[in-house]
């Protein structure tokens, strides 16, 4: 049996979605905590929400929808519903401050909103001062937004009596699929624009790397807003297997979730593992199920590579790397239990290899190419490089540049200021961040090579950060998490490192903080050392 709709060709980020429906329209799509959508189901919802999208625009194609959104229905059937309509979606999030979220709004001058129940109730606050108020979807109500200026377009029951659109609007290549906001380092959220041609060049070769099945359950541990969440939707949906959405309670007790929902792939962040290890839960095989563990968007530690293959003994290992300008992620490296280990530098596990169709250049602070075996940034050219930052030339400029190769092709590069140094293999090994390279006293100072060695001396974590910030440090101060000596600490170090890399304090933390996406929130750490230097 067939969807009604779904034979439709379409060229861009929404075609995986398209063939499942036709192929697998009874299958289930969509898992939010003991609720399911099948294909069928979740492709007829955001085909009426598409045409209340298109009424909301006059009858032409929306530029870009926001996705006001968490771990909810809306969140992803209203993704779905901007793609038929032929817009790209702008995720949000609601746990971002009110004045974060509409900067994001100002600048993508969105065509709508979407928003869930909790997001509506911000949004009275969110909308204050907009000079252009987008039409509201609310598909979790029929009730206007109590205070905001954001006129009710559709609730529940407008959206629920929508026509169905027949037809996607065909969107090229060239269009754009989603606007992500990142930090920006002026304090005003940066916008990086993603293509469908794009984000397709990276499905493509993930799917024939991973092949992605009916018979998965793929996890979703990414918010919306942290690119690699795009991974998690149109992989599963490509292959027409199950997103399996992880709620708040969720994410800290991953194991469980894998159990219980008998997941197939996993992918996650690395600091995902360190509560499972801390408390001992990451035994031998307790996930049988995984056949795929993946981990993204921060260095990956020896340590949580082990632990992790281990605990899934029936799944193949791998770490990918990317910038979200380089889309989701464009190298990648394959645990190999028996040699891996020694392969691992600064006891992180490297990034492996660019995937097929990318170019490489290793560059000095010139641009020019680094010498053979010498340490690099990273610098990509290829289908994934994204067009430029949003209404930022300026930006843009600083951080895209032309090259010509070896083969005399003159191609875009993305720095990505990550330092990499090519090993003998020719894969990669992850160096750390170049702005993670500080100048203290005349020295240059990788905070990596603190941070391994705190680890070799039995932290189970350890970061490493200037005092009293990046700009101006007077001293390097860590952070660690195990049960260590912090004295003792400091004088082990000093066994193995130069007098000046030594830290002037080690902290000691039950756990380090996180930020949204999940990854271990240095800035925050930055701050906690000044308040303890205060104390």
């Amino acid at each position: 049996m067939t969807s009604a709709h779904s034979d439709v060709p379409h060229p861009g980020l929404l075609a995986g979605f398209l063939r499942s429906c036709a192929a697998h329209p009874d299958a289930e799509a969509l898992r939010i905590g003991e609720s399911r959508w099948t294909y069928r189901e979740l492709e007829e919802l955001a085909r009426r929400w598409a045409t209340v999208l298109l009424e909301a625009n006059g009858g032409a194609r929306p530029a870009r929808v926001a996705i006001f959104a968490s771990r909810s229905l809306p969140a992803y059937a209203g993704v779905l519903a901007a793609l038929f309509a032929g817009a790209a979606f702008v995720p949000l999030n609601p746990r971002f401050p009110a004045a974060r979220t509409r900067a994001m709004l100002e600048q993508a001058q969105v065509s709508a909103i979407i928003a869930d129940g909790p997001a509506a109730l911000q949004l009275g606050e969110v909308c204050v001062g907009l000079a252009e108020v987008p039409p509201l979807l609310l598909p979790d109500s029929d009730a206007p937004v109590e205070g905001s200026s954001c006129a009710l377009r559709a609730g529940r029951a407008q959206l629920a009596a929508a026509a169905p659109l027949a037809m996607p609007v065909a969107a090229a290549l060239h269009d754009l699929a989603y606007l992500l906001f990142t930090s920006g380092s002026t304090g005003t959220p940066k916008g990086v624009p993603v293509t469908h041609g794009n984000v397709v060049a990276f499905l493509d070769f993930n799917q024939k790397r991973y092949g992605i099945v009916a018979a998965d359950r793929v996890s979703q541990s990414f918010d919306q807003t942290f690119d690699l969440s795009v991974f998690d939707l149109f992989m599963a949906w490509g292959g027409a297997a199950s997103l399996c959405v992880m709620q708040a309670a969720d994410l800290l007790a991953p194991l469980r979730y894998v159990s219980r929902n008998a997941i197939t792939v996993w992918f996650s962040v690395p600091s995902m593992a360190n509560g499972p290890m801390r408390m001992g839960q990451l035994t031998p095989g307790c996930m049988p199920s995984l056949r795929l563990s993946l981990f993204c968007g921060e260095a990956l530690p020896a340590s949580v590579a082990i632990a992790w293959s281990l605990a899934s003994p029936n799944a193949v290992l791998e770490n990918l790397y990317g910038p979200t300008e380089l889309t989701i992620a464009c190298a990648v490296y394959r645990w190999k239990p028996a040699v891996s280990p020694s392969e691992c530098v600064n006891q992180v596990v490297p990034i492996g290899r660019l995937y097929d169709g990318l170019h490489l250049l290793l560059a000095e602070a010139d641009l020019s190419p680094a010498p053979d075996g010498e340490p690099g940034e990273l610098c990509v050219a290829g289908a994934q490089v994204f067009p430029g930052y949003w209404h930022a030339p300026a930006l843009s400029a600083d951080r895209l540049f032309d090259a010509t190769g070896a083969d005399g092709v003159t191609r875009r590069y993305y720095r990505t200021g990550d330092l990499v140094r090519r090993m003998a293999d020719g894969q990669l090994a992850y160096l750390g961040r170049i702005d993670h390279q500080v100048k203290l006293n005349g020295y240059r100072i990788e905070l990596g090579e603190i941070e391994a060695a705190l680890c070799r001396l039995g932290a189970r974590q350890a970061v490493a950060v200037p005092f009293p910030d990046y700009g101006q440090p007077s001293a390097i101060v860590a952070f660690v998490t195990g049960d260590v000596d912090e004295a003792a600490l400091r004088g082990a170090l000093r066994q193995s490192l130069p007098a000046y890399m030594v830290p002037a304090r080690v902290h000691s933390l039950e756990q380090m903080p996180l930020n949204v996406n999940g990854k271990i929130d240095r800035n925050a750490l930055v701050a906690l050392s000044a308040a303890a230097a205060a104390a």
